[in-house]
């Protein structure tokens, strides 16, 4: 396993990825997904594990850039709380920005 966990850190830095990682509280949800561009906002690729304490993450390597981005919360979409740069969506709400260096 930690061979394997290498292997990803290394190809990571030959493609020049960052690693981002997301979180939301929520105890009391049953599901919580996160959805942007960096895939094709597809809720089924990258659910969130929820932790002891009741807050939800992931972490997903990106590439340099800046990425828009929503959490699917049992059905509700949602924005991150610690996220303070947003974008009009045409859905009438906004999304959430992350950039990376």
């Amino acid at each position: 396993m930690a061979r394997e966990k290498g292997k990803k850190q290394e190809l990571c830095k030959k493609q020049n990825h960052r690693r981002a990682t997301f979180k939301f509280m929520a105890p009391e949800a049953q599901s919580v997904l996160l959805a942007g561009d960096f895939n094709s906002w597809n809720t089924d690729t990258h659910p969130l594990k929820r932790t002891s304490n009741g807050v939800w993450e992931i972490s997903i390597n990106l590439s340099p850039g800046g990425y828009q981005y929503r959490f699917l919360v049992d059905g509700q979409w949602r924005n991150d709380p610690n996220c303070t740069t947003f974008a009009p969506n045409p859905f009438g709400s906004e999304n959430c920005i992350i950039t990376l260096e």
